[in-house]
């Protein structure tokens, strides 16, 4: 019989496209879904769903039973929030996790990180997976020690455990960053921070979910981890005019230096803080880091090892992500 994958988080963008990978294999995959999420993509492609939740023992049982693998894609991904709700839907969701991993005897668990565990390394030096984790955190930014915290759990597991550094993920079923970035451009008030000629960090997510899959499946990668990057072949300047010119608008020539606009995030951040709002500002400094950070994370361990490579240019992943936001955009409006 083929092997049961059980993937948290198989609503999300990651979760979605390794369920999509794994069921054109051929393999059964079950997902652990909320009775509220918008399930339809999982079950035109026949994944077998579970109502339930990360923190209800019994579904977790019901969801993790016969499981060989599993992929714990499910973390609140945000720059924005109370550090109480990134506690409960990234760290304690993953101690949950392995505790249901372990009750089932799960062959294996590849659980998704981030390179944002690395915090923000000095520049000038290539990031391998060794590297210390942890440096130089911006205050009140919880994304980032939260996936710290879940991962040190998932090193204390005495199962078995693989785990997974993707890098910035854009793709079809992407409801974080391009959502943001596609109005800001259509608004025409976006810049281009810095020169634009520095690389990005950005991958299909398509790719991360082939990565990550490859880990899960491999009798060497037990106890490793991997980042799964891309490495740096599209420039920010780049990335914004393939956007543009899929959006039919004209090309930013707006310039802020990063100095500043890191500065504007700061305030604008702090002053959300003390007015304490719910929604993040328009501008912050994780975004602003995204954009300016060096592409210096090393994905040889992951290319050596389970014979990974990014595989989709920007244009065509770009093609696909808009041609699924705007098939979104027309549901929407369909429906209002």
């Amino acid at each position: 019989m083929a092997k049961l994958n059980l993937i948290t988080g198989a609503t999300g963008q990651l979760g979605s496209h390794i369920a999509e990978l794994l069921a054109e294999r051929g393999e059964r995959v079950r997902a652990l879904v909320r009775p509220s999420s918008d399930t339809s993509f999982l079950k035109g492609r026949g994944v077998e769903l579970v109502p339930g939740d990360l923190h209800d023992a019994e579904s977790l049982k019901r969801a993790f039973d016969g499981a060989d693998i599993v992929y714990h894609c499910a973390a609140r991904v945000a720059d924005w929030g109370p550090w109480s709700q990134f506690e409960t839907e990234t760290v304690t969701a993953t101690r949950n996790v392995l505790e249901a991993c372990r009750a089932a005897r799960v062959g294996r668990l590849l659980h998704v990180s981030s390179i944002s565990v690395y915090g923000r390394p000095r520049r000038g030096r290539l990031i391998t997976e060794d590297t210390p984790l942890g440096r130089r955190f911006m205050w009140w930014d919880y994304y980032p020690r939260a996936k710290l915290f879940a991962e040190n759990l998932v090193r204390q597991y005495d199962g078995a455990w693989t785990i997974v550094r993707p890098s910035w993920i854009y793709g079809p079923r992407d409801r974080i960053s391009m959502p943001r970035v596609v109005p800001v451009l259509r608004s025409g008030k976006a810049p281009i921070i810095g020169s634009g000629d520095n690389l990005l960090n950005i991958i299909f997510a398509g790719d991360v979910a082939a990565g990550a899959i490859l880990a899960a499946n491999h009798p060497g990668a037990v106890g490793q981890v991997y980042n799964l990057s891309s490495r740096g072949e599209v420039t920010q300047r780049k990335l914004v005019d393939t956007l543009c010119d899929a959006l039919g608008l004209p090309r930013v020539t707006k310039r802020v230096p990063f100095v500043l606009a890191w500065q504007m995030a700061f305030w604008s951040e702090l002053f959300a803080k003390l007015l304490m709002k719910k929604k993040p500002p328009r501008i912050t400094r994780r975004v602003i880091y995204l954009i300016g950070r060096p592409p210096l994370f090393s994905i040889d361990k992951a290319r050596t090892e389970l014979g990974w490579e990014p595989r989709v240019p920007i244009e065509e992943g770009v093609k696909r992500t808009l041609e699924w936001l705007f098939a979104e955009e027309k549901k929407q409006q369909a429906a209002s």
